[in-house]
């Protein structure tokens, strides 16, 4: 496994997400309308673009909570092992997402219960 390549991806990663974070930070705010020069649907709309935006806001945090656990664990040597059964996961599967914590088999059981 390619540690550094890995790192340099994980690190690369975080930063752009902390770029979109600082970019948009303001537009996650309360949606405030006046009922009597906006119609309902806009109004509907506007609720739905908040909700949406609030998703993509806590997948972001998620994200690069995930970045962090990574890095720590590349920092103790943990990285690369599934935090379940501790095997080996595979290179290709830590390239698509250097910031999985589980092998496939693990991944697999977690998702079906």
């Amino acid at each position: 496994v390619n540690l550094q390549r890995l790192r340099r991806l994980l690190l690369e990663k975080q930063q752009d997400l902390l770029a979109v974070r600082e970019s948009g930070t303001q537009a996650a705010g309360t949606v405030t309308l006046d009922q009597t020069s906006v119609g309902r649907l806009s109004r509907m709309d506007a609720l739905q673009s908040q909700a949406m935006l609030q998703e993509a806001v806590r997948r972001r945090e998620q994200l690069l909570q995930e970045i962090a656990v990574a890095l720590q664990r590349i920092e103790s040597g943990d990285y690369g092992y599934c935090e379940l059964c501790d095997d080996e996961i595979a290179e290709k599967r830590l390239e698509i997402n250097p910031a999985v914590r589980y092998c496939i088999a693990c991944s697999s059981r977690l998702e079906e219960s």
